[in-house]
């Protein structure tokens, strides 16, 4: 049987910690920054993690 291939995509965006969490960036930090806060920008450099819900998919597609 071939070997699974994993999303490319999701390679460069999550992080599988030992626990068995999914680590993720935040989202909105991009462009259009002149309206957000700065507090609110400097909060979405944090990581944070994948819901429980989603997390599921997300080692779908991370095989390895």
């Amino acid at each position: 049987m071939p070997k699974q291939k994993s999303h490319s995509a999701s390679k460069k965006r999550f992080v599988v910690l030992k626990g068995g969490k999914i680590k993720r960036a935040q989202a909105n930090k991009n462009h259009k920054l002149g309206k957000k806060t700065t507090k609110r920008t400097r909060n979405l450099r944090s990581t944070a993690y994948v819901d429980q819900t989603r997390a599921k998919t997300v080692k779908k597609m991370l095989p390895y």
